[in-house]
């Protein structure tokens, strides 16, 4: 038999988590609550950058709470009571709704704190953080293909570590090189986004509302045409404003685009008392794909889950990754624990397969409506219709938060909640 030593241990686990961002840590945390050794494995080390609108919804606030982390405004977060919508010529400010299911406010935090904030307190919980750890790809059993660990690169001199685990959770973003190493590629026919996003100095900083603009011009060769997407500016309350824009590849211009060269024209068209001007850029134009609507599966094989970007579970309706990152890190965490506390292998390898069966049951018929949702607003006249005639109605208005938003309570709730709670639920889920 191989001799036991302290390296060995450290190295070995219940539960490998590659990746610590918001999916990563809250799995870690949960994990590690239920008593897990974890072992949680960031390529970069804290605080780091990430692409982001750094808005968070009332989705994401209830799995803040979940994990015990301080939201109050003393302890640096910016609270927001809704969305406000500009479109067409007309301003609309429309509060979250009021659920029994989700807090009334959202929250802004900048990600290179946010993601750090989650880490810790995985680490709080137990979870074994090890920072620049680069992981290269799986360990798999030559015989059943199955995972057994991760190889790695550790610290700043590279050293070759192999952690092993009989369990392991892919949150290592829109990428996932873990899971290509598994041989799960992303679905070409899904629909994918770019955010790009920067940050101005700006009297704007400090607002109440998240706000979205929905139309975005693409105007070159003196010609306009409205993109499937939208522009944000969300206050950072610190003297700053995060300002950027989310397009989806329905449209014939996504390839086609310099997206940063959008950003840089839209910023110009606004009123120059924001200041959204180069001289108060704080930070450089950065981008990253929103990968949408279960873009990669299975979502669970041969002992691998996957969480978050790595398993396209970003809203196709509005864009929002954080909340769904979260909340699979949560489902994911709930699965293997009662997993590993099977028997037999038998018994935890059932339990684990329930995993992309909870995920199609929470969130499949919904992510199929936001499909057609993209597909139909890819057609510019479509597009066009919507932001000019689609706010005019203030039912309508509400009814399409709540749509766009994914916040109903699935039980009770009122005439709205039951409308979308049953379109979600006879859609076809794939």
């Amino acid at each position: 038999m191989p001799e036991t030593t302290a390296a060995s241990l450290e190295h070995t686990a219940d539960v490998i988590v590659v990746g610590a961002g918001p999916s990563g840590s809250t799995a870690a945390y949960h994990l590690a609550q239920s008593g897990l050794d974890v072992l949680l494995l960031e390529k970069t080390a804290f605080p780091r950058e990430k692409v982001c609108g750094d808005g968070l919804t009332p989705r994401a606030v209830k799995q803040l709470v979940a994990m015990g982390i301080d939201v109050s405004e003393e302890a640096g977060w910016l609270r927001n009571k809704g969305l406000r919508i500009l479109s067409g010529g007309r301003r609309l400010e429309l509060e979250w709704p009021q659920l029994a299911s989700y807090p009334d406010y959202g929250l802004v935090r900048k990600r290179d704190d946010f993601d750090e904030q989650l880490a810790r307190q995985a680490e709080k919980a137990g979870a074994r953080l090890y920072e620049r750890c680069n992981v290269s790809g799986p360990v798999r059993d030559a015989r059943t293909g199955r995972i057994t660990g991760v190889e790695a690169k550790l610290g700043e001199e590279r050293e070759p570590v192999t952690f092993r685990a009989p369990v392991v959770i892919a949150a290592d973003g829109n990428s996932s090189r873990l899971s290509v190493g598994m041989g799960l590629h992303r679905d070409a026919s899904r629909p994918m986004g770019v955010a790009v996003r920067t940050y101005f100095r700006t009297p704007r900083h400090d607002d109440d509302y998240l706000e979205s603009w929905l139309e975005l011009w693409d105007r070159r060769g003196g010609q306009e045409r409205l993109l499937p997407g939208y522009g944000w500016v969300f206050g950072m309350g610190d003297g700053t404003s995060n300002v950027g824009l989310g397009v989806l590849n329905s449209s014939p211009a996504f390839r086609d685009l310099d997206w940063r060269e959008v950003l840089r024209a839209w910023c110009a068209s606004m009123p120059e008392e924001w200041g959204f001007t180069p001289e108060n850029m704080t930070a450089p134009i950065r981008g990253a794909a929103l990968p949408m609507a279960f873009n990669r599966k299975p979502h669970y094989t041969r002992g691998l889950l996957l969480v978050g970007d790595a398993g396209g579970l970003v809203n196709p309706f509005n864009g929002e990754g954080i909340a769904y990152a979260m909340e699979s890190g949560s489902i994911a965490a709930e699965v293997v624990s009662q997993a590993l506390a099977r028997q037999t292998p038998g018994q935890r390898e059932l339990a684990l397969r329930r995993y992309p069966k909870i995920l199609q049951d929470t969130y499949g018929g919904y992510y199929t409506l936001g499909r057609a949702f993209v597909k139909l607003i890819g057609n510019p006249k479509v597009m066009k219709f919507g932001t000019e005639h689609g706010l005019s109605r203030d039912a309508l208005r509400r009814f399409m938060l709540k749509l766009l938003a994914n916040l109903t309570d699935p039980t009770g709730g009122d005439a709205m909640d039951r409308v979308i709670n049953a379109l979600t639920k006879v859609t076809p889920r794939s």
